[in-house]
């Protein structure tokens, strides 16, 4: 059988007509996907800005599902879930980054410092410590730090929260050393006398401007009965940590009157209420001249002070030496009340006695050790 090769020639140019208008067609659908998704993406922005996430949350998904690599639409999708509290759903986006093998390496550590905030704002702090700890070397391994010395502080993890600090103080990341310092007074609550001294002596040497560890070891030889020991303590942190004075004003003047000492910490005292006019100071000395000289001695104490400073305190504790009626005072008292608290100057929140982290808003040494008539 002869095959006619004019078939062939004729046959030719019709395929490739037909391979040019295929191919025509191809980057015609190309160009039509690609005006879509970027519509997509800019409608997803658009939203964002009038702060309407559920309509920019569609749009993304639209975006991602035209252009599944776009490893930017995955980013916006997943911190776009984690504001909006669904945070499954953003450690499903952020998984699937990680899962990817065209992913580079500046990406990679991008998507899992993101699924690490998806771990800690729901609250999985285990996962997220483990999460932050994957994060050690790279770009973000300081933010990391930072996060798992948080998550360290929530969980009273103090001996991890202590090597985090170090580790930040090391790196040149800033002054951690006070606060390493708390991490040890934490760590020494509750161990036995030797443990408390061990950690204790510690913190004085990470921290010797601070004056908590200081006043626990003063505590620790009052608990033993070395009074002469334990004013000496309190007296090196009038010396190192003046501001701490006021908390422990009282008990300097209690120890000095035990081992026979006030003559000798009067002046002490008395330099610094002439500085700072401290009603907790004020009340110390008072105590110390009332051990010598009488009741009279606080009132002259009292009376000096109002001359220079207007405190309702004095004031409530000065009229119950006269003979007011009941009522009278106890109005007086309750309204002083509240000025003897102490306040935190970060959030503000006041409370009967000092902490050397707030409660409320979780600051490290925010207390002012001065009362809230004092501010």
């Amino acid at each position: 059988m002869e095959i006619d090769v004019t078939w062939f020639l004729l046959g030719l140019p019709l395929a490739f007509v037909l391979g040019w208008l295929a191919s025509r067609l191809d980057m015609r659908q190309l160009r039509i996907d690609n005006r879509r998704s970027p519509k997509a993406y800019f409608k997803g922005l658009n939203h964002l800005l009038n702060e309407q996430q559920d309509e920019a949350i569609d749009a993304f998904i639209e975006a991602v599902q035209k252009d599944p690599d776009t490893s930017e639409l995955h980013f916006a999708l997943g911190n776009l879930f984690r504001r909006r509290g669904e945070y499954d759903r953003a450690v499903r986006v952020h998984e699937h980054l990680l899962a990817r093998g065209d992913l580079s390496n500046a990406e990679r550590e991008r998507a899992q410092h993101a699924l690490a905030l998806d771990f800690l704002q729901a609250g999985l702090l285990d996962r997220a410590e483990d999460a932050l700890g994957k994060l050690e070397g790279s770009k973000f391994e300081t933010q990391a730090r930072l996060a798992r010395l948080a998550i360290y502080e929530r969980t009273r993890d103090w001996p991890q929260a202590e090597r985090i600090a170090q580790q930040l103080q090391t790196s040149g990341q800033g002054d951690f050393s006070t606060r390493a310092a708390h991490y040890l007074c934490e760590q020494a609550a509750g161990q036995s006398p030797e443990q408390q001294h061990k950690l204790l002596s510690k913190a004085i040497e990470l921290a010797p401007q601070s004056g908590r560890a200081r006043i626990a070891l003063a505590e620790l030889a009052e608990q033993a009965g070395d009074t002469h020991e334990a004013l000496n303590l309190l007296l090196a942190v009038i010396e190192s940590a003046p501001s701490a004075t006021p908390l422990i004003a009282d008990k300097v003047a209690m120890l000095a009157i035990q081992s026979q000492r006030a003559g000798n910490v009067q002046p002490v005292l008395q330099a610094l209420y002439d500085s700072t006019h401290s009603l907790d100071v004020l009340q110390a000395l008072a105590k110390l001249r009332a051990s010598a000289s009488g009741e009279s001695a606080l009132r002259e104490q009292q009376l000096a002070h109002l001359k220079q400073e207007p405190s309702l305190v004095i004031a409530a504790q000065l009229l119950k030496t006269q003979s007011l009626d009941q009522d009278i005072q106890r109005a007086l008292d309750k309204a002083a009340q509240p000025l003897l608290r102490y306040r935190c100057a970060s959030c503000g929140f006041e409370a009967s006695r000092h902490f050397w982290q707030c409660p409320g808003c979780q600051s490290w040494d925010s207390y002012s050790t001065r009362r809230v008539e004092e501010l």
